[in-house]
């Protein structure tokens, strides 16, 4: 058994590329390594800005023999009057085997030739030639680049390639036009600290001998690192630092020799709003900003940042004095971009959306605004708010976007909807209107937090509502991983700030408004109500799943499938269609979903052959007494009749344990109706008495669709 690594140096690659090579190689290299049958003990993924590497351990010298079953073309094919053709030749031919060697054998679309053909294992060390070249060039990624005059693409050249079979350098190439990457088993060292070529003895020496060279080429190691420096700097200032996942993870990729450092800047700058300070810190430069922790001022921010040096650690205070400097001077830029906004009433700001564009076929953020404006009008009448309430929600809509045109936010994208809040504040707007025109963005990426205030909420729903009627009128509908509106994702915020704020909103109403205001600012395209609905049902499906974690079965039980009544149901009550599926996941979990599964199932599935709509609930509307024959029929029809005030009722309070409890009483009469002693064939000659007794079960379906349709259920 022997161990084999590979490492690919390169000029300092992209952060995000590292993490992303590392996560594909994780995939593809065990999966090549299956398909070539070699077996292995361990595989471990190493990677720094400047080098990708893998030590495979106990690798077999080569492949085991075997024995390998091959099919070839139908015995009608291969012989002709006991004759073999020349499709038996060419197949036993390719295969290297004699005429002799073929098998003739059944199969389930008839007789087929086969052949067992014996093949030698091969060099261990010779499938490595050709696998390594396919796990570097395979690589995907976003940027990747050509240099000297050759094709070779990565996302940054390729300088060097060691690769060792225990302490033999395994021969690899990697040609690039008119230069050609050599494998050997020198490796090169920090770039500050160590500048020298290093040589490697043995593939297990790999991470011993780089870090001698001030490199630690295993990610977990410089995290761990890092993040105990950050923690004894931050303790040196009193204070305690804030270690955003995100940036942590960045930082481990830009450094092979991490030394945390601290910085300062003057106090002065504090007085700028504490997102700006941070965005500017963590953003732009990679930064952690420290906190008081002295008790009292936890959220305050300190004059001091922490950085993650990958220089020479004698030098501190010298990297501390040149990252100062760096950060001041963005530091004094938004000092200056926010005196300059304050002095302007944030209302001010709005003509100047005019000059931006939202899309170039639905106008300018002007354009996006007063729509909003008219959605949010309609929400806020659907949700019966006073006149208080719509004067905050039609001021927060009507600024929401103001802020996208001062200086602050076209410099750091990043702050829209903060400083919105911010300069509202400034500009003399009530608490909540400044809270909602921040809110109204969320939830913002993969940022859990809600909107809590109404006006945050409401104009949220009018924003994401407007990009998706606009762009899917438009015709750009998300397909497959292409999303680049952000679709799914603004229908997903509309579903769980709904479902997270109860929110009683007619989601279907404001879809067919929405999409009739499109169609009559541009006729000469079609209504996309049709679609975005469709596209909602999917959402809220995907929803249910995955984040409320309901059955996909009882997910289907409460949309139906390509049920076009449940569909419009789930569209006009979000509430009701989020509520039915959890109480449905709540009684299959407690066994109450089995008690009346069978009841209701075996009825749903015989009224499908009768003609009684799915609405109906009343039995003297469809129910004829006089043709009963069996009085298992008088018994369902009097069940029927005292459920229907308890359906009722539980349509009305949205209380569907009263509809389960009462379903239940019902299953013995309809036991009797099926299988007692007076039971019926309820598909009888006589046409009148035949639909009569439809009529009752799908009554019973009918009351049972109030909650779900049970004969999507699988039964568990």
């Amino acid at each position: 058994m022997a161990n084999f690594l590979l490492e690919v140096g390169t000029e300092e690659l992209p952060a995000d590329f590292v993490s992303s090579a590392i996560a594909q190689w994780q995939a593809k290299i065990p999966a090549s390594l299956s398909e070539e049958f070699l077996s292995f003990t361990k595989i471990e993924y190493y990677a720094t800005p400047r080098r990708l590497a893998v030590l495979i351990k106990n690798l077999p010298s080569q492949q085991a023999d075997r024995e390998e079953e091959v099919k070839g073309p139908p015995v009608k094919a291969a012989f002709k009057d006991g004759e073999p053709t020349k499709a038996a030749e060419g197949f036993a031919r390719k295969q290297g085997v004699s005429l002799d060697d073929l098998e003739i054998r059944p199969t389930p679309k008839g007789e087929f030739v086969f052949i067992q053909k014996q093949i030698k294992g091969r060099s261990t060390q010779a499938i490595l030639q050709e696998l390594c070249p396919q796990w570097i060039t395979r690589l995907e990624g976003k940027r990747f680049m050509r240099w000297g005059d050759g094709d070779l693409r990565f996302p940054r050249p390729i300088r060097w390639l060691v690769a060792l079979w225990e302490r033999e350098v395994l021969p690899l190439e990697l040609v690039n036009g008119s230069e050609t990457i050599s494998s050997d088993r020198l490796s090169r060292g920090h770039r500050v600290l160590y500048p020298e070529q290093v040589t490697i003895p043995h593939a297990t020496d790999y991470v011993s001998t780089l870090r001698t060279a001030y490199v630690d080429v295993d990610s977990r190691v410089r995290k761990e690192k890092i993040q105990a420096e950050i923690i004894a700097e931050a303790n040196n200032l009193a204070g305690k630092a804030e270690i955003y996942p995100d940036l942590l993870a960045e930082v481990v990729n830009l450094v092979e020799y991490p030394t945390a450092v601290t910085g300062k800047f003057e106090a002065e700058f504090l007085k700028l709003p504490t997102e700006v300070i941070t965005t500017v810190m963590v953003s732009h430069q990679r930064y952690f900003p420290v906190y008081r922790q002295d008790g009292k001022d936890q959220n305050t921010l300190l004059p001091n940042f922490i950085t993650i040096s990958n220089g020479d650690p004698q030098k501190k205070e010298l990297i501390a004095e040149g990252n100062g400097r760096v950060i001041r001077a963005r530091l004094a830029d938004a000092q200056f971009f926010y005196h300059a906004d304050c002095d302007e009433h944030l209302d001010t700001y709005l003509p100047q959306l005019e000059t931006v564009t939202f899309q170039e076929d639905l106008g300018t953020m002007r354009d996006k605004v007063d729509r909003i404006i008219d959605t949010a009008k309609i929400i806020a009448e659907q949700l019966n708010t006073n006149e208080e309430q719509q004067s905050e929600i039609e001021s927060t809509a009507l600024l929401c976007k103001a802020d996208l045109v001062t200086q602050m936010v076209y410099e750091f994208p990043e702050l829209q909807g903060v400083m919105g809040e911010k300069y509202a504040v400034v500009s003399g707007e009530s608490p909540t209107v400044a809270k909602g025109i921040f809110e109204h963005y969320l939830p913002r990426g993969a940022d859990d937090l809600m909107p809590t205030t109404l006006n945050g909420q409401v104009v949220g729903l009018a924003d994401r509502l407007d990009t998706l009627i606009g762009i899917f009128g438009l015709g750009m509908i998300p397909s497959g991983s292409s999303d680049p509106f952000a679709l799914r994702r603004a229908a997903n915020g509309i579903l769980n700030i709904t479902w997270d704020a109860n929110l009683e909103i007619n989601l279907n109403q404001l879809i067919e408004q929405g999409a009739a205001d499109f169609v009559s600012a541009h006729p000469d395209r079609q209504s996309p109500v049709t679609t975005l609905q469709e596209f909602f049902i999917q959402r809220i499906r995907t929803l249910l799943q995955d984040e409320k974690n309901i059955d996909y079965d009882l997910v289907n039980a409460i949309i139906g499938e390509n049920d076009a009544e449940y569909a419009e149901r789930a569209l006009e009550d979000l509430l009701d269609v989020r509520d039915r599926a959890l109480f449905l996941q709540e009684i299959r979990d407690n066994g109450q979903l089995n008690e009346i599964y069978e009841t209701i199932n075996r009825s749903t599935r015989l009224a499908a052959k009768g003609d009684l709509d799915t609405q109906t609930l009343d039995p003297k509307e469809v129910v004829n007494p006089k043709l009963f024959e069996q009085s298992s029929e008088q018994e369902l029809y009097a069940a029927l009749l005292e459920l229907l005030p308890q359906t009722e009722a539980s349509q009305e309070q949205r209380n569907y344990q009263l509809l389960v409890d009462s379903l239940a009483k019902i299953a013995p009469a309809v036991s009797n109706f099926f299988d007692g002693e007076n039971s019926v064939l309820v598909m009888a000659e006589n046409p009148d008495i035949k639909r009569n007794r439809l009529n009752l079960l799908g009554l019973l379906r009918n009351h049972a669709r109030i909650l779900a349709d049970f004969g999507a259920i699988v039964k568990g």
